[in-house]
């Protein structure tokens, strides 16, 4: 029974990376997320046998139906990838072993459960419109990052975190960035990274902000040497942070409480 539980996630994942799809796109365009799907080159009405999430994309081999025009492959790669973070969030919340069949999970698992989950979620989806938008539009929307951190700060004290913790948090993770803004005038980074420091710091509490940080700057520092070195960056070349901090944000969600063990264990000997 377990086995079709985790189909079905997957599934709602699939389908909520579909609706991101389209919020991204809608987002960018200023139009409301209500409304059916569209083309973005024939801008013809989408049938809702063209908008199943993956199964569309390999059925139509990557066209649109009407004009022809190659659909992105960002579309069903969002969609895969969301529904195996979701799938991800399930059987990490609920802690249970595939090799057992996990028959007493559904008997035993608490309220703070299914919310821990709903959080998972939540934030796997803000972080994927961020990583994104910002890698196409080398942007961070407001709109994204302001809401969220309500949302998400109000699921945490749901949980029974510390509202210090998280206050303390949020203020290392927005004024980081607010200090780079200050000291550089704005040119090393933008206003949204700011706010999606803050976001993070609200979403991971203590110590998970200063892991996530930290493993931004890292990826960040291996993939920008790797463009440099392949010619397609030149040093002091804009790149999207948000793109990081969003892949280090949810790194961290998942294994935060390890790495910060690992890091513990090897360098300071803890």
């Amino acid at each position: 029974m377990i086995y079709a539980v985790l189909i079905i996630i997957f599934v709602f994942g699939t389908m909520i990376g579909s609706f991101l799809n389209c919020l991204i796109w809608r987002l960018h365009k200023k139009e409301t997320i209500l409304g059916r799907s569209y083309c973005p080159c024939c801008r013809h009405r989408i049938a809702w046998y063209d908008n199943i999430p993956i199964l569309s994309f390999i059925v139509l081999r990557g066209k649109c139906r009407h004009c022809q025009k190659l659909i992105s492959w960002q579309y069903p790669v969002v969609e895969l990838i969301t529904g195996i973070l979701f799938v991800m969030s399930f059987i990490i919340n609920f802690q249970f072993s595939l090799q057992t069949g996990g028959q007493a999970i559904f008997y035993q698992y608490p309220i703070s459960g299914v919310l821990s989950l709903i959080k998972f979620w939540f934030i796997i989806a803000v972080m994927i419109v961020i990583f994104i938008y910002d890698l196409r539009w080398y942007l961070i929307l407001d709109i994204v990052t302001l809401p969220a951190c309500v949302i998400v700060f109000l699921i945490n004290l749901a949980l029974g975190m510390n509202w210090q913790n998280l206050f303390i948090s949020g203020i290392i993770g927005g004024g980081f960035f607010l200090l780079q803004f200050v000291v550089s005038g704005g040119r090393w980074i933008g206003g949204g990274d700011i706010r999606l420091g803050l976001l993070m710091g609200l979403s991971l509490g203590w110590p998970g902000i200063i892991s996530s940080l930290t493993l931004a700057y890292f990826i960040g520092a291996f993939i920008g040497l790797g463009l440099i070195a392949s010619g397609k960056k030149k040093l002091g070349s804009k790149v999207p942070m948000g793109v990081f901090l969003s892949v280090a944000a949810i790194i961290t969600l998942f294994w935060g409480e390890r790495i910060v063990e690992w890091y513990l264990g090897t360098f300071l000997n803890l």
